[in-house]
């Protein structure tokens, strides 16, 4: 199929998107040039090698983890007729909505080593003191269970729009339920599977709260030590570097396991529904496991906010006023997707429907925003904005620019799957009509493409709502936010005060997951319209 040449607008749109996520990597290396041989040092000191393996191990080992979390649950509550199953569609995709560092507070107060919730029920029966969670139990704990709806939402979407038909050829030919999934169902989602896996192992080794809280020595926290306790950030700047290779690394396996298939149904017209697969005997182990992660990942989490909630007001703690930072929260989270998805947009298409050099390289290079710390983009733009932009420091603009660095990987990753699920050849009909690319796009592929887009804008939501490192050092003065009113009161072990905002922002976050979760049907209608 002869691919049509790409519309000037969208190419020019995906090179000033390129400029902007260079931005940092151009700040990094300039810091980096002003250390010269005076980082080999640092660089091959214990601590920085110790500090690198430990992120890579804890990448693979929540990748891993939250993979074999998310697949069966993504099949379980999709392809299957389990008792409840719309009810477990929404409540194993609600981990979602807690960020990890209110997923680290929550784990410290329920299962700390003292003082914890059940320590105090422990007591009674002389156990003093809990094994430690802190370092490797905590942190992998943690950010397995806050992270694996990232994989479950794309994969349970890849699942919904598979063709049915694939499955019931292999059974046809007398495959059983189980082969049919290794040999057949599998294969086709691995993409899925694989695009939602870099997003974990990337948001892993950028995240700062968890280890931070956890005590865990991953780079991130050394990058942060080394910024908070030196006058000298090029030598942070250094490792940050480090930490982009090893990200680049990461990005190369995962683009070496893509494979060329298709994502659309073969054929026109409606979709049928697909068979439910009777799980007999295994009917009530999947159960289970919905409700263990269901306890676990929301249940526990929420309990444990509220029990903190409640002791606070018994002990006539002084809970601040929320109208305010939930405003501020809501306003710039809300910004930053309209932004993010007007940014994003360019870059899929060209990626799914004029493939090239360049737009492979735009739609690579906005995934190493995701692997950078937020503290080393918020410096960048700290840089950028003190020598070419000074008016811009410190202000919600600055802030916006941030977030788009950060956050635009999931929304072209969002908008590459609805794309890549659409069939081609509706677009092909529309210029064998005579109208021109971009009249194909505006009228028919932005239409059949909407839930997506929404989807992938309410995703960016939520995140935005989440995000700390770069919110901390770039709002204005007095901007607070609720991620930032929870880390300072968390990182001062005042749970009771931290409790209300994680609540509210547990509540308008499930607002942002329960959109994208309205999309899975409507897109998955439309796509085969």
């Amino acid at each position: 199929m002869h691919t049509p040449r790409a519309p000037l607008p969208l190419t020019t749109a995906a090179i000033l998107i390129l400029a902007v996520m260079a931005l940092p990597l151009v700040y990094l290396s300039i810091r980096t040039v002003g250390v010269g041989l005076d980082a080999l040092p640092l660089l091959l000191s214990n601590r920085t090698a110790s500090g690198l393996l430990n992120t890579t191990v804890l990448a693979f080992f929540v990748t891993s983890i939250a993979t074999l979390i998310a697949v069966p649950l993504a099949f379980i509550t999709v392809r299957t007729d389990i008792p409840g199953r719309r009810f477990f569609s929404v409540t194993t995709a609600l981990p979602l909505v807690i960020p990890s560092y209110v997923g680290s507070f929550v784990v410290i107060a329920a299962l700390g080593p003292r003082g914890s919730i059940v320590q105090n029920w422990l007591a009674p029966f002389g156990i003093e003191q809990l094994p430690s969670i802190y370092g490797w139990p905590g942190t992998v704990m943690v950010l397995s269970l806050f992270t694996y709806p990232y994989i479950l939402l794309i994969v349970r979407s890849s699942l919904r729009n598979l063709d049915p038909r694939i499955d019931d050829a292999s059974r046809t030919l007398g495959y059983s339920q189980l082969r049919t999934f290794f040999r057949v169902t599998l294969p086709h989602i691995r993409p899925s599977i694989a695009a939602g896996g870099l997003l974990v192992a990337l948001y892993t080794m950028s995240d700062f709260g968890t280890p931070a809280l956890m005590r865990f020595d991953s780079i991130t926290r050394i990058i942060y030590l080394q910024y908070q306790s030196s006058f000298d950030r090029n030598l942070a700047a250094v490792l940050s570097l480090v930490l982009v290779a090893v990200a680049t690394a990461i990005l190369i396996l995962e683009q070496s396991a893509r494979r060329r298939v298709r994502y659309y149904n073969t054929s026109p017209g409606s979709r049928r529904n697909v068979q439910s697969i009777q799980l007999g005997k295994w009917r009530w182990p999947a159960v289970f496991l919905c409700i263990s992660i269901t306890v676990v990942g929301l249940v526990l989490p929420i309990g444990t906010i509220t029990y903190w909630l409640i002791r606070g007001l018994a002990a006539g703690e002084s809970l601040l006023p929320l109208t305010q930072i939930t405003f501020n929260s809501v306003y710039i989270s809300s910004l930053a997707a309209l932004f993010i998805i007007a940014a994003a947009f360019p870059v899929a298409v060209l990626a799914v429907r004029y493939p090239s050099p360049l737009s492979n390289l735009a739609e690579r290079g906005t995934y190493l925003g995701f692997a950078m710390p937020g503290i080393v983009v918020a410096l960048a733009l700290v840089f950028f904005g003190a020598n070419f932009a000074p008016a811009l420091y410190q202000t919600l603009p600055m802030l916006l620019f941030a977030y788009m660095v950060l956050l635009i990987p999931l929304a072209v990753g969002a908008i590459r799957t609805s794309l890549l699920q659409l069939n081609p050849h509706t677009e092909e009909a529309s210029r064998s009509l005579g109208r021109t690319s971009q009249q194909t796009l505006r009228s028919i592929t932005v239409p059949l493409i909407r839930p997506g887009i929404i989807g992938a804008a309410a995703l960016v939501f939520l995140t935005a709502m989440r995000e700390l490192p770069a919110t901390l050092l770039l709002a204005p003065i007095g901007f607070n936010t609720l991620a930032t009113r929870i880390w300072s009161t968390t990182n001062d072990v005042f749970f009771a005060q931290a409790a209300a905002p994680a609540l509210m922002l547990v509540a308008v976050s499930s607002i942002a997951l329960f959109l994208i979760l309205s999309q899975e049907d409507r897109y998955g209608r439309a796509t085969n319209r």
